[in-house]
C-alpha cells in the first residue's frame, strides 16, 4: 500500500511540474510585454447568458458580478502588479460584468468595444465578430493589450473555454495571425 501511494505521489509531481513551469514561463512571457490577453469576466450572478429584454446602457438589467466575482477581479489585478505585468490598453466588452471586472482589476475604466460582446446565444453574429476581433490582436505598442470578454466570445475567436477571470494570452505574429501561448489564472 505504501509503495502504490509513493507511485502516485510521484506521479502526479511529474503531471503537475510542468504545469508550474508553465505558468512561470506565461507569467515571464507577460512581464516582457507584447502579449494580447483577453480576460473572461470574474464570477456573476447565478444564470447563463442574459436575462430576457435586458439593455447593455442599464446594468440592473443584466447578470453582474458577485461580491466573490468582484474579489476574483481584484486578485486578477493584484497578481498583475505582484508580477510587475505591464498593462498598456485595456479594452472591454460593453456588458456590466465586463466592465466592472476591467475596472477592479486595471483600476481604471476600460476603452469599450463592440467586438469583444457576449456572443452567447447570438451565433448569427460569429464571423463578422471573429473578423473584428482578430483585429484587435496585434502587438501592443507598450506594455500588453487586456481585452475583457467573455467566455463564448474567447472560445469563438482562440477555441479555448476559460474559467472565470482566467486569462487566455495570445502572443500575435507577423500577418495579423496569433499564437494562443496558454493560459492563466491569478493567484
Amino acid at each position: 500500500m505504501k509503495r502504490k501511494a509513493m507511485l502516485l505521489a510521484l506521479l502526479a509531481g511529474v503531471l503537475v511540474a510542468p504545469l508550474a513551469r508553465s505558468d512561470e514561463a506565461l507569467w515571464k512571457l507577460l512581464q516582457g510585454g507584447g502579449q494580447v490577453v483577453l480576460v473572461r469576466h470574474a464570477l456573476t450572478d447565478p444564470g447563463v447568458g442574459d436575462p430576457e429584454g435586458f439593455r447593455l446602457g442599464d446594468c440592473t438589467t443584466q447578470r453582474n458580478l458577485s461580491d466573490e466575482g468582484r474579489r476574483e477581479a481584484r486578485r486578477l489585478g493584484e497578481s498583475l502588479r505582484a508580477r510587475n505585468v505591464p498593462v498598456g490598453k485595456v479594452l472591454s466588452s460593453p456588458w456590466c460584468r465586463c466592465i466592472e471586472t476591467a475596472r477592479l482589476a486595471f483600476g481604471a475604466p476600460a476603452e469599450l468595444q463592440p467586438a469583444l460582446s457576449n456572443l452567447f446565444g447570438r451565433h448569427e453574429r460569429e464571423a463578422a465578430q471573429v473578423t473584428e476581433m482578430r483585429k484587435l490582436v496585434r502587438k501592443p505598442e507598450r506594455g500588453n493589450t487586456f481585452l475583457v470578454t467573455h467566455g463564448s466570445t474567447t472560445l469563438a475567436l482562440t477555441g479555448v473555454s476559460p474559467a472565470t477571470a482566467e486569462m487566455v494570452v495570445l502572443t500575435p505574429q507577423d500577418g495579423g495571425g496569433f499564437r494562443v501561448a496558454g493560459r492563466l489564472a491569478a493567484r
